[in-house]
Protein backbone atom coordinates (compact mmCIF):
# COMPACT_ATOMS: atom_id res chain seq x y z
CA UNK A 1 0.00 0.00 0.00
CA UNK A 2 1.22 3.56 -1.10
CA UNK A 3 1.33 6.22 1.49
CA UNK A 4 1.82 9.79 0.69
CA UNK A 5 4.17 12.15 2.94
CA UNK A 6 0.87 13.32 4.35
CA UNK A 7 -0.94 10.17 5.48
CA UNK A 8 2.69 9.10 6.68
CA UNK A 9 2.83 12.35 9.14
CA UNK A 10 -0.70 12.01 9.76
CA UNK A 11 -0.72 8.04 10.73
CA UNK A 12 2.25 9.38 12.92
CA UNK A 13 0.19 11.47 15.00
CA UNK A 14 -2.25 8.76 14.56
CA UNK A 15 -0.58 6.45 16.32
CA UNK A 16 0.64 8.53 19.47
CA UNK A 17 -3.42 9.48 19.46
CA UNK A 18 -3.68 5.34 19.89
CA UNK A 19 -1.20 4.75 22.48
CA UNK A 20 -3.76 7.40 24.34
CA UNK A 21 -6.82 6.99 23.22
CA UNK A 22 -7.12 3.65 22.23
CA UNK A 23 -7.26 1.10 19.32
CA UNK A 24 -10.96 2.12 17.82
CA UNK A 25 -9.47 5.38 17.49
CA UNK A 26 -7.05 3.52 14.51
CA UNK A 27 -8.00 5.24 10.97
CA UNK A 28 -9.09 3.06 8.55
CA UNK A 29 -6.07 3.91 6.18
CA UNK A 30 -3.58 2.76 9.12
CA UNK A 31 -5.87 0.09 10.50
CA UNK A 32 -5.57 -2.12 7.14
CA UNK A 33 -1.94 -2.32 7.41
CA UNK A 34 -2.33 -4.01 10.84
CA UNK A 35 -5.70 -6.17 9.07
CA UNK A 36 -4.42 -10.38 9.94
CA UNK A 37 -6.53 -13.34 8.28
CA UNK A 38 -9.59 -14.01 10.31
CA UNK A 39 -9.09 -16.97 13.21
CA UNK A 40 -11.35 -20.28 13.07
CA UNK A 41 -10.29 -22.17 15.64
CA UNK A 42 -12.81 -24.92 15.17
CA UNK A 43 -14.33 -27.61 15.44
CA UNK A 44 -15.26 -27.55 12.09
CA UNK A 45 -18.55 -29.29 11.05
CA UNK A 46 -19.31 -30.58 7.75
CA UNK A 47 -22.38 -32.09 6.28
CA UNK A 48 -23.85 -35.23 7.66
CA UNK A 49 -26.29 -36.24 4.87
CA UNK A 50 -25.58 -39.03 2.18
CA UNK A 51 -26.72 -36.48 -0.55
CA UNK A 52 -25.90 -33.37 -0.77
CA UNK A 53 -27.88 -30.80 1.21
CA UNK A 54 -29.23 -27.24 0.57
CA UNK A 55 -26.20 -25.51 2.26
CA UNK A 56 -23.35 -27.26 0.61
CA UNK A 57 -25.37 -26.68 -3.21
CA UNK A 58 -25.68 -22.97 -2.27
CA UNK A 59 -22.01 -22.93 -1.01
CA UNK A 60 -20.54 -25.34 -4.22
CA UNK A 61 -22.66 -22.95 -6.86
CA UNK A 62 -21.96 -19.16 -5.47
CA UNK A 63 -18.54 -19.71 -4.32
CA UNK A 64 -15.07 -20.92 -5.39
CA UNK A 65 -15.52 -23.76 -2.76
CA UNK A 66 -16.35 -24.20 0.38
CA UNK A 67 -13.50 -23.14 3.22
CA UNK A 68 -13.61 -25.37 6.38
CA UNK A 69 -15.86 -22.90 7.96
CA UNK A 70 -18.20 -21.86 5.63
CA UNK A 71 -20.60 -24.83 6.79
CA UNK A 72 -20.76 -24.31 10.05
CA UNK A 73 -21.18 -20.90 9.83
CA UNK A 74 -24.14 -20.72 7.52
CA UNK A 75 -25.86 -23.44 9.08
CA UNK A 76 -25.88 -20.75 11.79
CA UNK A 77 -28.38 -18.74 9.86
CA UNK A 78 -31.33 -20.13 9.90
CA UNK A 79 -32.40 -23.90 11.94
CA UNK A 80 -33.31 -25.51 8.35
CA UNK A 81 -30.60 -26.14 5.78
CA UNK A 82 -32.93 -24.76 3.46
CA UNK A 83 -34.05 -21.87 5.36
CA UNK A 84 -29.97 -21.03 6.04
CA UNK A 85 -29.12 -21.51 2.25
CA UNK A 86 -31.32 -18.65 1.74
CA UNK A 87 -30.27 -16.49 4.26
CA UNK A 88 -26.56 -17.11 2.80
CA UNK A 89 -27.70 -16.51 -0.99
CA UNK A 90 -29.36 -13.00 0.45
CA UNK A 91 -25.81 -12.29 2.14
CA UNK A 92 -23.95 -13.03 -0.82
CA UNK A 93 -26.28 -10.78 -3.10
CA UNK A 94 -25.50 -7.77 -0.67
CA UNK A 95 -21.72 -7.61 -1.11
CA UNK A 96 -20.88 -4.40 0.23
CA UNK A 97 -22.33 -5.62 3.44
CA UNK A 98 -19.94 -8.14 3.84
CA UNK A 99 -16.75 -7.28 6.03
CA UNK A 100 -13.75 -8.23 3.52
CA UNK A 101 -11.01 -5.88 5.16
CA UNK A 102 -8.13 -8.84 5.18
CA UNK A 103 -8.92 -9.60 1.08
CA UNK A 104 -8.56 -5.71 0.58
CA UNK A 105 -5.47 -5.93 2.93
CA UNK A 106 -3.89 -8.46 1.00
CA UNK A 107 -5.10 -7.39 -2.81
CA UNK A 108 -3.28 -3.74 -1.75
CA UNK A 109 0.11 -5.47 -2.44
CA UNK A 110 -0.62 -5.44 -6.33
CA UNK A 111 0.26 -1.62 -6.56
CA UNK A 112 -0.96 -1.36 -10.48
CA UNK A 113 -4.54 -1.98 -9.42
CA UNK A 114 -5.07 1.25 -8.00
CA UNK A 115 -2.97 3.60 -10.45
CA UNK A 116 -5.33 6.12 -12.12
CA UNK A 117 -5.73 5.71 -15.90
CA UNK A 118 -3.51 7.58 -17.30
CA UNK A 119 -0.55 6.18 -15.32
CA UNK A 120 -0.71 2.49 -16.32
CA UNK A 121 1.63 3.54 -19.62
CA UNK A 122 4.38 3.72 -16.76
CA UNK A 123 4.49 0.22 -16.65
CA UNK A 124 6.08 -3.02 -17.95
CA UNK A 125 2.99 -4.72 -19.51
CA UNK A 126 3.96 -7.90 -17.96
CA UNK A 127 3.94 -6.71 -14.22
CA UNK A 128 -0.04 -5.54 -15.40
CA UNK A 129 -0.37 -8.76 -16.43
CA UNK A 130 1.01 -11.02 -13.70
CA UNK A 131 -0.77 -8.55 -10.88
CA UNK A 132 -4.31 -8.79 -12.29
CA UNK A 133 -3.45 -12.80 -12.77
CA UNK A 134 -2.11 -13.05 -9.29
CA UNK A 135 -5.32 -10.52 -7.90
CA UNK A 136 -7.77 -12.14 -9.53
CA UNK A 137 -6.67 -15.83 -8.40
CA UNK A 138 -6.15 -14.37 -4.38
CA UNK A 139 -9.36 -12.46 -4.26
CA UNK A 140 -10.93 -15.82 -5.55
CA UNK A 141 -9.10 -17.63 -2.73
CA UNK A 142 -9.80 -15.22 0.17
CA UNK A 143 -12.68 -12.43 -0.23
CA UNK A 144 -16.06 -13.33 1.92
CA UNK A 145 -17.70 -11.83 -1.07
CA UNK A 146 -17.44 -15.31 -3.13
CA UNK A 147 -20.80 -14.32 -5.43
CA UNK A 148 -19.60 -11.04 -6.72
CA UNK A 149 -16.17 -12.68 -7.48
CA UNK A 150 -17.88 -15.79 -9.64
CA UNK A 151 -19.70 -12.68 -11.33
CA UNK A 152 -16.34 -11.22 -12.44
CA UNK A 153 -15.35 -14.06 -13.97
CA UNK A 154 -19.14 -14.33 -15.52
CA UNK A 155 -18.76 -10.44 -17.26
CA UNK A 156 -14.81 -11.29 -17.80
CA UNK A 157 -15.38 -13.87 -20.12
CA UNK A 158 -18.87 -12.38 -21.26
CA UNK A 159 -17.12 -9.36 -22.42
CA UNK A 160 -13.75 -10.94 -22.65
CA UNK A 161 -10.30 -9.00 -23.74
CA UNK A 162 -7.16 -10.57 -24.58
CA UNK A 163 -4.48 -8.18 -22.84
CA UNK A 164 -1.84 -8.83 -25.55
CA UNK A 165 -3.64 -7.07 -28.44
CA UNK A 166 -1.94 -3.51 -28.77
CA UNK A 167 -2.69 -1.16 -26.43
CA UNK A 168 -4.96 -4.04 -24.25
CA UNK A 169 -1.55 -4.96 -22.54
CA UNK A 170 -1.76 -0.98 -20.46
CA UNK A 171 -5.75 -0.58 -20.77
CA UNK A 172 -7.08 -3.96 -19.71
CA UNK A 173 -6.41 -3.25 -15.79
CA UNK A 174 -8.91 -0.37 -15.76
CA UNK A 175 -11.70 -2.43 -17.54
CA UNK A 176 -11.07 -4.96 -15.06
CA UNK A 177 -11.24 -2.24 -12.08
CA UNK A 178 -13.69 0.24 -13.73
CA UNK A 179 -16.45 -1.40 -15.95
CA UNK A 180 -16.38 -5.04 -15.00
CA UNK A 181 -15.85 -4.80 -11.27
CA UNK A 182 -18.04 -1.67 -10.70
CA UNK A 183 -21.02 -3.56 -12.68
CA UNK A 184 -20.63 -7.08 -12.11
CA UNK A 185 -23.82 -7.27 -9.73
CA UNK A 186 -25.53 -3.33 -10.94
CA UNK A 187 -27.32 -2.96 -13.86
CA UNK A 188 -26.84 -4.72 -17.04
CA UNK A 189 -27.68 -1.68 -19.42
CA UNK A 190 -24.31 0.26 -17.24
CA UNK A 191 -22.46 -2.84 -17.89
CA UNK A 192 -22.74 -2.49 -21.31
CA UNK A 193 -22.50 0.76 -22.16
CA UNK A 194 -19.14 1.05 -19.86
CA UNK A 195 -17.86 -1.93 -21.81
CA UNK A 196 -18.89 -0.06 -25.30
CA UNK A 197 -16.56 2.85 -24.62
CA UNK A 198 -14.37 1.45 -22.64
CA UNK A 199 -10.84 2.15 -24.06
CA UNK A 200 -9.40 -1.19 -23.66
CA UNK A 201 -12.64 -2.79 -25.50
CA UNK A 202 -12.37 -0.20 -28.33
CA UNK A 203 -8.73 -1.20 -29.12
CA UNK A 204 -9.68 -5.13 -28.41
CA UNK A 205 -12.49 -4.53 -31.13
CA UNK A 206 -11.21 -2.01 -33.38
CA UNK A 207 -13.73 0.68 -32.56
CA UNK A 208 -10.99 2.65 -32.44
CA UNK A 209 -10.94 2.58 -36.26
CA UNK A 210 -13.97 2.19 -37.11
CA UNK A 211 -14.81 5.68 -39.39
CA UNK A 212 -17.00 6.81 -42.45
CA UNK A 213 -14.79 10.36 -43.35
CA UNK A 214 -15.97 10.00 -46.93
CA UNK A 215 -18.16 8.26 -49.33
CA UNK A 216 -15.83 5.28 -50.08
CA UNK A 217 -14.58 4.66 -46.56
CA UNK A 218 -16.43 1.18 -45.06
CA UNK A 219 -16.84 1.31 -41.88
CA UNK A 220 -15.28 -1.31 -39.18
CA UNK A 221 -17.62 -4.31 -38.13
CA UNK A 222 -15.86 -6.18 -35.69
CA UNK A 223 -17.35 -4.84 -31.92
CA UNK A 224 -20.74 -4.19 -33.52
CA UNK A 225 -20.48 -7.70 -35.15
CA UNK A 226 -19.89 -9.21 -31.41
CA UNK A 227 -21.88 -6.62 -29.79
CA UNK A 228 -24.99 -8.52 -31.55
CA UNK A 229 -23.26 -11.69 -31.24
CA UNK A 230 -21.54 -12.21 -27.94
CA UNK A 231 -22.50 -9.14 -25.64
CA UNK A 232 -26.49 -8.61 -26.65
CA UNK A 233 -28.79 -10.87 -28.76
CA UNK A 234 -26.80 -14.15 -29.20
CA UNK A 235 -25.70 -15.81 -32.29
CA UNK A 236 -29.52 -16.94 -32.86
CA UNK A 237 -30.80 -13.44 -31.64
CA UNK A 238 -32.63 -12.46 -34.88
CA UNK A 239 -30.53 -10.12 -36.44
CA UNK A 240 -28.85 -9.76 -39.86
CA UNK A 241 -25.89 -8.76 -41.69
CA UNK A 242 -27.73 -5.54 -42.68
CA UNK A 243 -28.52 -5.04 -38.97
CA UNK A 244 -24.22 -5.57 -38.39
CA UNK A 245 -23.32 -2.86 -41.16
CA UNK A 246 -26.10 -0.65 -39.73
CA UNK A 247 -25.03 -0.78 -36.09
CA UNK A 248 -21.30 -0.14 -37.21
CA UNK A 249 -22.29 2.98 -38.94
CA UNK A 250 -24.18 4.09 -35.81
CA UNK A 251 -20.64 3.88 -34.04
CA UNK A 252 -18.38 5.17 -36.19
CA UNK A 253 -15.77 8.27 -34.97
CA UNK A 254 -15.45 6.58 -31.37
CA UNK A 255 -11.55 6.02 -31.08
CA UNK A 256 -9.30 6.10 -27.99
CA UNK A 257 -5.94 7.65 -28.16
CA UNK A 258 -3.18 5.12 -28.77
CA UNK A 259 0.67 5.01 -27.81
CA UNK A 260 1.86 5.62 -30.95
CA UNK A 261 -0.47 8.65 -31.92
CA UNK A 262 -0.16 10.86 -29.26
CA UNK A 263 2.37 11.43 -25.92
CA UNK A 264 -0.61 13.03 -24.40
CA UNK A 265 -3.63 11.78 -22.37
CA UNK A 266 -2.98 8.71 -23.74
CA UNK A 267 -6.23 6.01 -23.43
CA UNK A 268 -8.47 8.75 -24.09
CA UNK A 269 -11.76 8.02 -25.53
CA UNK A 270 -13.17 10.31 -27.67
CA UNK A 271 -15.63 11.21 -30.16
CA UNK A 272 -15.20 12.38 -34.15
CA UNK A 273 -17.72 13.85 -35.48
CA UNK A 274 -15.59 13.67 -38.80
CA UNK A 275 -15.26 10.10 -38.70
CA UNK A 276 -18.90 9.48 -38.17
CA UNK A 277 -21.51 8.54 -40.84
CA UNK A 278 -24.65 11.26 -40.06
CA UNK A 279 -26.73 9.47 -42.06
CA UNK A 280 -30.02 7.31 -41.27
CA UNK A 281 -29.99 3.97 -40.17
CA UNK A 282 -32.39 0.54 -39.28
CA UNK A 283 -31.36 -1.24 -36.70
CA UNK A 284 -34.08 -4.41 -36.34
CA UNK A 285 -36.38 -2.29 -37.61
CA UNK A 286 -35.82 0.54 -35.65
CA UNK A 287 -35.04 4.21 -37.20
CA UNK A 288 -32.37 5.82 -35.81
CA UNK A 289 -32.49 9.40 -37.89
CA UNK A 290 -29.91 11.22 -39.49
CA UNK A 291 -27.41 13.78 -37.61
CA UNK A 292 -27.59 11.71 -34.41
CA UNK A 293 -23.86 11.84 -34.24
CA UNK A 294 -22.25 10.53 -30.43
CA UNK A 295 -25.82 9.86 -29.55
CA UNK A 296 -25.99 7.14 -32.23
CA UNK A 297 -24.44 5.28 -29.54
CA UNK A 298 -27.12 5.21 -26.74
CA UNK A 299 -30.08 4.45 -29.55
CA UNK A 300 -28.25 1.45 -30.80
CA UNK A 301 -27.89 0.14 -26.93
CA UNK A 302 -31.29 0.99 -26.15
CA UNK A 303 -32.11 -1.28 -28.46
CA UNK A 304 -30.61 -4.08 -27.85
CA UNK A 305 -29.97 -3.71 -24.19
CA UNK A 306 -33.41 -5.02 -22.77
CA UNK A 307 -34.48 -6.62 -26.31
CA UNK A 308 -35.99 -10.10 -25.29
CA UNK A 309 -33.66 -11.84 -27.30
CA UNK A 310 -30.64 -10.57 -25.16
CA UNK A 311 -32.96 -11.58 -21.86
CA UNK A 312 -32.59 -14.98 -23.43
CA UNK A 313 -29.16 -14.95 -23.97
CA UNK A 314 -28.20 -14.09 -20.79
CA UNK A 315 -30.76 -16.21 -19.00
CA UNK A 316 -29.19 -18.82 -20.61
CA UNK A 317 -25.67 -18.28 -20.03
CA UNK A 318 -26.06 -17.54 -16.44
CA UNK A 319 -28.31 -21.18 -16.25
CA UNK A 320 -25.22 -22.66 -17.88
CA UNK A 321 -23.21 -21.47 -15.07
CA UNK A 322 -25.80 -22.28 -12.39
CA UNK A 323 -27.17 -24.63 -13.22
CA UNK A 324 -26.92 -27.50 -16.14
CA UNK A 325 -23.95 -27.21 -19.01
CA UNK A 326 -27.72 -27.54 -20.71
CA UNK A 327 -30.20 -25.03 -19.20
CA UNK A 328 -33.48 -26.06 -18.62
CA UNK A 329 -35.63 -24.01 -20.82
CA UNK A 330 -38.28 -23.54 -18.06
CA UNK A 331 -35.65 -22.02 -15.89
CA UNK A 332 -34.43 -19.59 -18.70
CA UNK A 333 -37.85 -18.64 -18.99
CA UNK A 334 -38.37 -17.26 -15.49
CA UNK A 335 -34.67 -15.72 -15.19
CA UNK A 336 -35.27 -13.91 -19.22
CA UNK A 337 -38.28 -12.75 -17.49
CA UNK A 338 -36.53 -11.34 -14.08
CA UNK A 339 -34.29 -9.65 -16.40
CA UNK A 340 -36.94 -7.75 -18.40
CA UNK A 341 -39.19 -7.20 -15.41
CA UNK A 342 -36.07 -5.32 -13.62
CA UNK A 343 -35.05 -3.91 -16.21
CA UNK A 344 -31.44 -5.48 -16.43
CA UNK A 345 -30.64 -5.83 -12.61
CA UNK A 346 -27.90 -8.22 -12.40
CA UNK A 347 -28.75 -9.37 -8.43
CA UNK A 348 -32.70 -9.20 -9.18
CA UNK A 349 -32.31 -11.65 -11.93
CA UNK A 350 -30.07 -13.69 -9.77
CA UNK A 351 -32.39 -13.87 -7.06
CA UNK A 352 -35.21 -14.96 -9.75
CA UNK A 353 -32.24 -17.99 -10.61
CA UNK A 354 -31.77 -18.99 -7.54
CA UNK A 355 -35.22 -19.41 -6.33
CA UNK A 356 -36.09 -21.67 -9.10
CA UNK A 357 -37.03 -25.15 -8.70
CA UNK A 358 -34.38 -26.16 -10.92
CA UNK A 359 -31.55 -24.44 -9.38
CA UNK A 360 -32.54 -25.90 -5.95
CA UNK A 361 -32.60 -29.43 -6.93
CA UNK A 362 -29.97 -29.64 -9.52
CA UNK A 363 -26.50 -30.61 -7.69
CA UNK A 364 -23.40 -31.79 -7.83
CA UNK A 365 -23.41 -32.41 -11.76
CA UNK A 366 -21.38 -29.60 -12.81
CA UNK A 367 -17.64 -29.89 -13.94
CA UNK A 368 -14.96 -27.45 -12.34
CA UNK A 369 -13.58 -25.46 -14.70
CA UNK A 370 -9.25 -25.16 -14.03
CA UNK A 371 -9.73 -21.97 -12.40
CA UNK A 372 -12.62 -23.14 -9.87
CA UNK A 373 -10.64 -26.59 -9.20
CA UNK A 374 -7.57 -25.20 -8.24
CA UNK A 375 -9.40 -22.32 -6.34
CA UNK A 376 -11.30 -24.42 -4.67
CA UNK A 377 -8.91 -27.23 -3.90
CA UNK A 378 -7.11 -23.73 -1.84
CA UNK A 379 -9.80 -23.06 -0.29
CA UNK A 380 -10.94 -26.19 0.95
CA UNK A 381 -7.54 -27.20 3.05
CA UNK A 382 -8.01 -23.88 4.10
CA UNK A 383 -4.07 -22.66 2.44
CA UNK A 384 -2.37 -19.34 3.17
CA UNK A 385 -1.77 -18.30 -0.24
CA UNK A 386 0.08 -15.70 -2.25
CA UNK A 387 -1.36 -16.43 -5.27
CA UNK A 388 2.14 -16.99 -6.75
CA UNK A 389 3.28 -16.98 -9.98
CA UNK A 390 3.69 -20.93 -9.79
CA UNK A 391 0.05 -21.15 -8.86
CA UNK A 392 -0.15 -19.32 -12.25
CA UNK A 393 1.63 -21.62 -14.28
CA UNK A 394 -0.34 -24.73 -13.42
CA UNK A 395 -3.74 -22.68 -14.74
CA UNK A 396 -1.76 -22.07 -18.00
CA UNK A 397 -1.06 -25.51 -18.37
CA UNK A 398 -4.57 -26.27 -17.64
CA UNK A 399 -5.45 -23.63 -20.67
CA UNK A 400 -7.26 -21.47 -17.63
CA UNK A 401 -5.10 -18.71 -16.21
CA UNK A 402 -7.23 -15.50 -16.23
CA UNK A 403 -6.85 -12.96 -19.17
CA UNK A 404 -4.77 -15.55 -21.37
CA UNK A 405 -7.84 -16.29 -23.76
CA UNK A 406 -7.18 -15.02 -27.38
CA UNK A 407 -11.19 -14.57 -28.87
CA UNK A 408 -13.82 -12.36 -27.98
CA UNK A 409 -16.27 -15.48 -26.71
CA UNK A 410 -14.38 -15.61 -23.55
CA UNK A 411 -13.21 -19.36 -21.54
CA UNK A 412 -16.52 -22.01 -22.46
CA UNK A 413 -18.68 -22.82 -19.61
CA UNK A 414 -19.13 -26.37 -20.65
CA UNK A 415 -17.52 -29.33 -19.22
CA UNK A 416 -16.08 -31.10 -22.63
CA UNK A 417 -13.35 -28.36 -23.13
CA UNK A 418 -11.96 -29.02 -19.99
CA UNK A 419 -12.08 -33.21 -19.61
CA UNK A 420 -8.35 -33.18 -20.85
CA UNK A 421 -6.95 -30.97 -17.85
CA UNK A 422 -7.94 -34.19 -15.41
CA UNK A 423 -3.80 -35.23 -15.09
CA UNK A 424 -2.74 -32.38 -14.84
CA UNK A 425 -5.64 -31.72 -11.60
CA UNK A 426 -3.86 -34.48 -10.43
CA UNK A 427 -0.56 -33.12 -10.24
CA UNK A 428 -2.02 -30.12 -8.93
CA UNK A 429 -3.63 -32.38 -6.09
CA UNK A 430 -0.22 -34.28 -5.41
CA UNK A 431 1.91 -31.01 -5.51
CA UNK A 432 -0.65 -28.95 -3.00
CA UNK A 433 -0.34 -31.93 -0.13
CA UNK A 434 3.25 -32.45 -0.75
CA UNK A 435 3.87 -29.19 -0.23
CA UNK A 436 5.26 -28.29 -3.71
CA UNK A 437 2.87 -25.54 -4.70
CA UNK A 438 4.98 -22.48 -4.20
CA UNK A 439 2.95 -19.62 -1.71
CA UNK A 440 0.61 -22.39 -0.78
CA UNK A 441 0.76 -22.92 3.24
CA UNK A 442 -1.69 -25.38 5.65
CA UNK A 443 -1.55 -27.84 8.16
CA UNK A 444 -3.36 -31.02 7.29
CA UNK A 445 -3.00 -32.52 10.61
CA UNK A 446 -4.55 -29.63 12.25
CA UNK A 447 -7.48 -29.68 9.53
CA UNK A 448 -7.80 -33.11 10.26
CA UNK A 449 -7.93 -32.45 14.10
CA UNK A 450 -10.26 -29.32 13.97
CA UNK A 451 -12.70 -31.58 12.03
CA UNK A 452 -12.51 -34.30 14.26
CA UNK A 453 -11.59 -37.03 12.18
CA UNK A 454 -11.11 -38.49 8.59
CA UNK A 455 -15.22 -38.93 7.81
CA UNK A 456 -16.00 -35.75 8.71
CA UNK A 457 -13.09 -34.31 6.65
CA UNK A 458 -13.91 -36.28 3.38
CA UNK A 459 -17.70 -35.08 4.06
CA UNK A 460 -16.06 -31.65 3.68
CA UNK A 461 -14.53 -32.14 0.77
CA UNK A 462 -17.27 -33.99 -0.85
CA UNK A 463 -20.22 -31.90 0.49
CA UNK A 464 -21.68 -34.87 1.93
CA UNK A 465 -20.85 -38.30 3.86
CA UNK A 466 -18.35 -40.15 1.90
CA UNK A 467 -19.58 -43.47 0.36
CA UNK A 468 -17.86 -46.97 1.84
CA UNK A 469 -15.88 -47.05 -1.03
CA UNK A 470 -14.59 -43.26 -1.01
CA UNK A 471 -13.60 -44.09 2.85
CA UNK A 472 -12.01 -47.59 1.59
CA UNK A 473 -9.96 -45.73 -0.91
CA UNK A 474 -9.16 -42.49 0.79
CA UNK A 475 -7.38 -44.83 3.65
CA UNK A 476 -5.70 -47.38 1.15
CA UNK A 477 -4.49 -44.89 -1.46
CA UNK A 478 -1.25 -42.96 0.64
CA UNK A 479 -1.97 -39.90 -0.08
CA UNK A 480 -5.72 -39.63 1.11
CA UNK A 481 -6.28 -36.13 0.71
CA UNK A 482 -4.65 -35.90 -2.97
CA UNK A 483 -7.25 -38.72 -3.69
CA UNK A 484 -10.21 -36.50 -2.21
CA UNK A 485 -8.95 -33.41 -4.25
CA UNK A 486 -8.80 -35.57 -7.57
CA UNK A 487 -11.95 -37.27 -7.04
CA UNK A 488 -14.87 -37.41 -8.87
CA UNK A 489 -17.37 -35.52 -6.18
CA UNK A 490 -14.64 -32.85 -5.83
CA UNK A 491 -14.20 -31.94 -9.25
CA UNK A 492 -18.07 -31.09 -9.52
CA UNK A 493 -20.03 -28.54 -7.96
Amino acid sequence: MKISRRKFVQAGAAATAVALAGCDKIPEFLAAAFRQKPTCDGPFHAPSSDAIDAISHALNRLTFGACPHDYARVSRLAPEPQEAAAAFIEEQLAPEKIEDAYCAKLVRRFETLAQPFGEMFEFQEKLLLSELQRSTLLRACVSERQLYEVMVQFWTDHFNIDPSKGDCKWLKTSDDRDVIRRHALGKFPELLRASALSPAMLWYLDGRVNRKSNDEEKPNENYARELLELHTLGVHGGYTNQDVVEVARCLTGWTVRGTRQSRFQIGKVEFKPNRHDFGRKVVLGVEIPAGGGAEDLDRVLEIVQLHPQTAKYIATKLCRRFIDDDPPPSAVEVVAGAFLQSSGDIRETLRALFATHEFQNTRGNRFKRPFHFVVSALRAVDAETTADLNQIDFLVRMGHAPFNYPTPDGYPEEAAPWLGTLLWRWNFAVALTEGRVEGAKFDFDALKGKFGGDETLMAHFLGRKPTEEETEAYRESGNGLALLLASPAFQKF
